[in-house]
């Protein structure tokens, strides 16, 4: 069983069931992972609000960048592409905001943020991308 606990049919259902999808540490330099699974999401038909002060108010894959979590509005799901030491915070704001699902990027992993995560309902995914859990699971081109 993986990191986080979560099957191949609850990564399917999660992927099917999210519509609203912000990218804490989206990159607009396209050899970063960040970049290639922002658009990667923007292709699969969701809606995509890439998070980064640094870029705020610029456009990525057709989306204007979020200076904050707060101001990406209404999610169903925080994508994580931060530091692991890093993660805590982003996970307390998602809960306070109340997303549905934290999802941390390959090599990202919090124990005690997932934990909070869960205590507080939410669904976490850790150490997955869902890039390649969507190419792995076969799934079809559009969300």
């Amino acid at each position: 069983m993986s990191l986080d606990g979560m099957t191949d049919e609850a990564i399917r259902a999660l992927l099917m069931n999210t519509q609203r999808i912000a990218v804490v540490g989206a990159s607009a330099n396209p050899s970063r992972p960040s970049f290639g699974v922002t658009g990667f999401l923007v292709d699969r038909g969701f809606d995509v609000t890439p998070v980064n002060p640094g870029l705020a108010g610029q456009q990525l894959h057709g989306s204007t960048v979020a200076a904050s979590l707060a101001e990406a509005g209404k999610l169903d799901m925080v994508d994580i592409f931060r530091r692991s030491e890093e993660v805590g915070p982003v996970v307390d704001e998602a809960i306070r905001l109340g997303a549905r699902t934290i999802w941390m990027q390959l090599g990202v992993i919090d124990s005690a943020a997932a934990a909070r995560a869960r205590e507080a309902g939410l669904t976490v995914v850790m150490d997955r991308c869902p890039l390649i859990e969507w190419r792995r699971l076969g799934m079809a081109m559009s969300a």
